[in-house]
């Protein structure tokens, strides 16, 4: 598939890119964050974005003490996770988060981000969905699609996992949104891990596009949501489940679902 860049109208008002300014936060990861953090970067700069990188210190014993300065940014992007890693984040910096979403600043969250952190109740309200560090039931339901609309299944079950990495149909289930109006309804997308039975709050979610779970593949047999919003206090988050490798996000659905949410997040 070959993407060609739109013009978003937010307002009324024509977005200006340039104007606006975008955090990672890496440095921590179970994925090379390394090599995502330089495509992530490259993409948004490529959409107008002026990119700054934190990375979180080595030692448990430094990030006590690790608070980047998030005011002043329009963008927030986690690309970090605290897999068996002792990682989290301190009082500060999550207070800090939470609260300059809940004022407007925009929110990318992309592929393992959203399985950080699964005790920091405003982190998954905001990432929406999440897996693994042992979510279940507790975490909330878990989303899919069937005959046309998103369904909650409120079971008992683990939350997150993915078959083995394939190349897979993206499918765009709501085609007015601005993140994916203008792009085929249909597209292929690289080869990447495709996350299924993700759980979380779900709260104030729009599921935009989904991919067939493969049995196949190892997958679970459903439409999985791969590209979502949630809404927080003020704040916008685009989450994609996409992602997995450097590779993966060069493929043109990613990069242009990255641009386009990117610039929808930050509107406020």
């Amino acid at each position: 598939m070959s993407v060609k860049r739109r013009e978003f109208l937010f307002a009324g008002l024509a977005l200006r890119p340039s104007t606006r300014r975008a955090l990672v936060i890496d440095g921590r990861h179970n994925h090379d964050w390394r090599a995502t953090t330089r495509e992530l970067k490259g993409i948004l700069e490529s959409a107008g974005f002026l990119v700054e990188v934190a990375t979180a210190p080595r030692t448990n014993e430094e990030l006590v003490d690790f608070r980047p300065r998030l005011t002043g940014y329009q963008l927030v992007v986690p690309n970090y996770t605290d897999f068996g890693n002792g990682g989290v984040w301190n009082n500060g910096l999550k207070a800090d988060f939470a609260a300059c979403v809940s004022a407007g600043a925009g929110v990318l969250i992309v592929h393992a981000a959203s399985s950080a952190f699964p005790e920091w109740r405003e982190y998954n309200e905001i990432t929406g969905l999440g897996g693994w560090g042992g979510r279940d039931e507790r975490s909330g339901p878990y989303l899919y699609w069937k005959n046309g609309i998103t369904i909650r299944e409120e079971g008992p079950a683990e939350g997150g996992h993915h078959g083995k990495q394939h190349p897979f149909t993206v499918v765009v289930r709501a085609e007015s949104h601005p993140i994916v109006t203008g792009l085929p309804l249909m597209w292929q997308h690289a080869t990447d891990e495709l996350f299924d039975t993700l759980r979380g709050p779900a709260r104030n979610l729009e599921v935009l596009a989904t991919a067939w779970s493969d049995p196949s593949t190892g997958g679970s047999g459903r439409h999985e949501p791969v590209l979502f919003t949630v809404r927080y206090g003020k704040g916008r988050a685009f989450h994609t489940a996409l992602g997995h490798s450097a590779e993966a996000m060069r493929s043109s659905g990613f990069v242009d679902t990255l641009k386009s949410g990117a610039l929808w997040a930050s509107a406020n």
